[in-house]
Parts: structure tokens; sequence; C-alpha cells
């Protein structure tokens, strides 16, 4: 048995391999740092999808989270109309510590050996000057400074605001923002600008980050109330906003959501499939996350259009959760099914 055939069948058994083209596991010996790329499906494109440096507490949990990603971007992808596949990457080190413009160059060499099957671009521990780096190796990586897009947060916060006014106008037939109640978890580079512009349309805010002094920030400047972490999820608001890392909608948590809208830009919010049916029955409106955050992936797929006309295009996430919204209320199915099936959809229909 080859090393090839020995990981493809290891990964057959694990929980979240999802029929993946190819998954790539590579030792940057030079910096004792590892590297996983998952593409997930190319039957639109080329695998497009963004880059995660992070302090992984184990490489099995760095796997976990590159297949469930990965496999995220293709839905993402297919909704937003893109002709791009779904791909993911994670560099196992410490982005606080362990970056270096030398190990996003060996990045870099990795993601040009694939010859353009997965495009990489920004995430979680990676900036547009990072991107800058990489494009210096490969001309497989989308972002950066020099774009006339810049850099893709803005977008993909504008997508999930829109998206928030979307789910109140649905659910309560009425999209102002103004007097709402919003419980941001995470104040990331997206997880920020969703409570600027929360905070401009006239939301209270209640907020939460691991970060100290970035939850400070925010007292300052929009007047918001800190809570913990954990408790975020509990407040007593009109939407609750995961804007931090995936499976915060869990077996210990889908009981305690106190707001009835779920909508953030964290990738994977949902732990399990069955959370979303168990969000339906408690009555919640759940804005699938692909479907809400895709304003990144589309500013990154059309980074040679100008700024206008991606924006013009992140608005249209709402018209894409309103079908999604009334198509789960009409079958009577969860909205994270009813998303996962259009996605499918139209990769058959591009397959057959």
């Amino acid at each position: 048995m080859t090393m090839e055939d020995f990981r493809q069948e290891f990964l057959a058994d694990h929980p979240d391999f999802d029929n993946h083209e190819q998954v790539v596991f590579r030792r940057l010996p030079e910096f004792g740092v590892d590297v996983i790329i998952a593409i997930h499906n190319t039957v639109l494109g080329p695998a497009l999808g963004g880059a995660r440096l992070w302090k992984y507490p184990t490489k099995a949990a760095a796997l976990t989270d590159v297949l469930r990603l990965s496999s995220g971007m293709t839905c993402k992808n297919a909704l937003a109309g893109l002709e791009f596949g779904g791909g993911k990457a994670v560099v196992i080190a410490d982005p606080q510590r362990d970056k270096s413009p030398a190990l996003l160059r060996a990045f870099a060499r990795t993601v040009n050996d694939l010859e353009g099957r997965y495009i990489s671009g920004e995430d979680v521990g990676l900036t547009p000057p990072d991107m800058d780096i990489l494009a210096e190796v490969t001309p497989y990586v989308r972002g950066g400074t020099k774009g006339p897009a810049g850099d893709p947060s803005p977008f993909t916060a504008l997508g999930v605001f829109e998206g928030m006014k979307e789910a109140r106008r649905f659910k309560f037939d009425d999209e102002r923002i103004a007097g709402l109640t919003v419980s941001i978890q995470g104040l990331g580079n997206v997880g920020w600008r969703v409570a600027e512009m929360l905070h401009e349309a006239g939301a209270k805010l209640v907020v939460s980050d691991i970060r100290g002094d970035r939850v400070k920030e925010a007292e300052t400047a929009f007047g918001a109330t800190a809570v913990d972490p954990e408790k975020s999820h509990r407040v007593e608001a009109d939407i609750y906003a995961p804007c931090a890392l995936g499976a915060i909608i869990n077996d210990e948590t889908v009981d305690e959501i106190a707001a009835p809208i779920v909508a953030g830009s964290a990738n994977n919010q949902l732990a399990a499939s069955y959370h979303g049916q168990l969000l339906a029955e408690r009555d919640i409106l759940f804005a699938p996350d692909y479907v809400l955050n895709a304003g990144g992936v589309i500013c990154l797929a059309r980074q040679d259009e100008t700024g206008p006309e991606i924006e013009s295009r992140v608005r249209s996430i709402a018209r894409t959760l309103r079908k999604i919204f009334e198509t789960a209320a009409r079958e009577n199915l969860p909205t994270s099914m009813v998303a996962g099936q259009m996605a499918r959809s139209r990769l058959k229909h591009r397959a057959g």
C-alpha cells in the first residue's frame, strides 16, 4: 500500500470526509510546521478558499477543520453563483509567534505545487499583506493589497449585515435594525465591521471576544455591553451573531440560544447537521453561514471588478437567503438543509 493509498483509507473513515477529491499533507521541516490543503470539489472550477494560519491544539483538530471548511466552501461558491469549486488550507502554527515571510513563502510553494487546482486567499491568522507575499511565489492566490477590491472583510461584513436585515424582514416583516439588540460573538476583522454597521444603524450591541482589549475598544466605540464569550448565545437579544470559530451551535448550546434569529459570519456554525433541525424546532431562524458570509469569496472571485460592482453582487446574498427561507417555510424543512440541497442541485446540474 502506498502512502497515498494509506491516507485515502484513513480519510475515508473520518466523520468529516465528504468524498473530497484530494487532501494534501505537507511538512515544512525548516519551520516545524504542518500544512493541510483539502480540495473538496472542482466541478464548478478550481477550488477557491482561504488559508487559515492557526495554533490548533492537535493535528486531528486541524484536519477536522480543513475538511469541514473545504466542503463548506463548495456550497458557498455554488450558492454565490461563482465558477469556482471548494477548497481550504490550514497552516498549523501560532500567528503571533511563528508567522514570517519565509513561512508564508514556503506555504505558497505548497500551493504552487498543486498547479492551480487550489487557489488561496486570506482567512483567520492571515492578512491582505500576507497575500502579497504569497503572490511573490505563486499566481494561485487572490486578495492582497494591490487588487482593486483590496481587503475582502468589508464585503463579508456587508453580506452579513444585509442578511440580518433579510432575516428580520422574513421573520417579523420588518427589516429595521434601529433599536434591536444584537449579541456579537467575536470581534475579528469581520465581527468588528459588522458591529460598526449595526452601531451606525442604531442597534444596541452586546459583544464578546477572547481578547479583552478588543472588547474594551467596542465598549468605548459603540457603547457596547460586554459579556463572557461562553454566554453570548444566552443573551436575550433580537439577533445572535456568531462571528468567531465554528461548531458554536452544538449539543450544549442549541437549547440555550435566546435570540429568534441566528445570523453571523463564522464558518461551520452547526457542530452537526441535526442542530439545524433542532433550531427549526425551536422556531429560531438560522441564516446558513456559508450563504451569509460569502461576501469575502465573492470579492476574491471578482477581484478584477470595481468595488461598487462587487458590492452589488454581495447585496444579492439577501435574495438567495430569501429563497432559502421561503422554501424552508413552504416545505417545513430546516434552512440549513434547504441551502445544502440548493448547492448540490447546482453541482449536479453542472456535472450532468
